[in-house]
């Protein structure tokens, strides 16, 4: 038996009712959120094939959106609807896993729930990930070579790192580099040297034969001689 009192209960009945015929009055007055027309009722298109596939784009992340609310709203009357009909049984106030009487203020905060705080099914974490995980794993797939050794080749994400110069949705707020300072340096590895592996080889030329070496006095070689990383006879040349 619950130990609320009958005042407590008729307060709490009239906020879920309340709440209910909130719910439902919206969903009305939306048209459940205009799912009960077609996307081309709504855009006003003899078809949804048209000579502006952005517009698609737009209705169509719009339709996603509203389907998400309406299931949102579905599950919040389905709650509603458990928690009055637990009421009509006297069994609305206790937790339906231990039995325990669910406490006053948790019900005044969430007057739907027919759990304590410690079997709540909302503290479930889902486990469940999307199956193209499994299939993307490790990054790039099939398409990353950096883990067999000895290859040094171009994989997919030297792929990816080409396409991504070109531009992105991050910013640098969104890097993995700690000291962006710029879009250019958002990409991943943008640090990484292009075409060279050494930092000594964008700077250090020979002529046709081999034999006549020569320095080219780049950003690159001041920054080499800057850490102290190369040999200072190479000012000389």
């Amino acid at each position: 038996m619950t130990n609320l009192t009958k005042q407590q209960l008729h307060k709490l009945r009239k906020q879920l009712e309340g709440e209910k015929s909130e719910i439902e009055q919206r969903l009305a007055e939306s048209d459940h959120y205009g799912l009960a027309s077609s996307q081309r009722e709504e855009t006003g298109e003899l078809s949804t094939i048209d000579n502006h596939p952005a517009d698609m784009a737009t209705e169509t992340f719009e339709r996603g959106k509203d389907i998400a609310l309406l299931e949102h709203e579905d599950l919040r009357l389905s709650r509603i609807d458990s928690a009055l009909d637990a009421m009509d049984n006297g069994e609305y106030g206790q937790c339906l896993t231990c039995g325990k009487p669910i406490p006053l203020e948790r019900l005044q905060a969430l007057p739907d729930t027919l759990y304590c705080v410690d079997h709540s099914p909302r503290q479930q974490v889902s486990d469940r990930r999307p199956v193209e995980e499994v299939f993307l794993t490790p990054p790039y797939g099939r398409s990353s070579l950096d883990e067999e050794g000895g290859y040094n080749g171009f994989d997919g994400e030297d792929a990816w790192q080409i396409v991504e110069s070109w531009g992105n949705s991050d910013s640098p707020a969104m890097s993995e580099n700690p000291d962006v300072e710029s879009y250019d340096s958002v990409g991943i590895e943008s640090e990484e040297p292009d075409g060279y592996i050494e930092a000594i080889e964008s700077f250090l030329a020979t002529d046709i034969t081999g034999t006549t070496v020569s320095v080219i006095r780049n950003r690159a070689y001041y920054d080499y001689m800057h850490q102290e990383e190369g040999d200072h006879e190479l000012e000389s040349l």
